[in-house]
This record gives structure tokens, sequence and C-alpha cells, in this order.
């Protein structure tokens, strides 16, 4: 993810800018954000648990 966030800023500060190496990069980034969101647990699970007994 922050080899795709590093790509993304050069990108964007480098004299020819490539579109869709920007795009791409963002997608591998909120692909890994969205992987690393799944990990973390809710704040909502103890509550939940407690509703189902």
């Amino acid at each position: 993810m922050i080899l795709a966030i590093s790509l993304a800023l050069y990108e964007q500060v480098s004299a020819d800018k490539n579109i869709y190496i920007t795009v791409i990069a963002i997608v591998v980034f909120m692909f890994g954000m969205m992987q690393l969101s799944a990990k973390t647990p809710s704040k909502n699970q103890d509550k939940e648990e407690q509703d189902v007994d």
C-alpha cells in the first residue's frame, strides 16, 4: 500500500503525468485498505454478540 501511494504521488509531481498509473495505484491502495479493514473488529461486535443471547 505504501508503494502504491508513493507511486501515485511520484506520478503527480512528474513532468509527464500518466493517468493510468495513478488510477492503478489508487485501486491497489483501496484494495489494500479494504483487506486491512476486514481484519479489524467492529466496535459493536460485543453488543451484537449480546443481542444474540
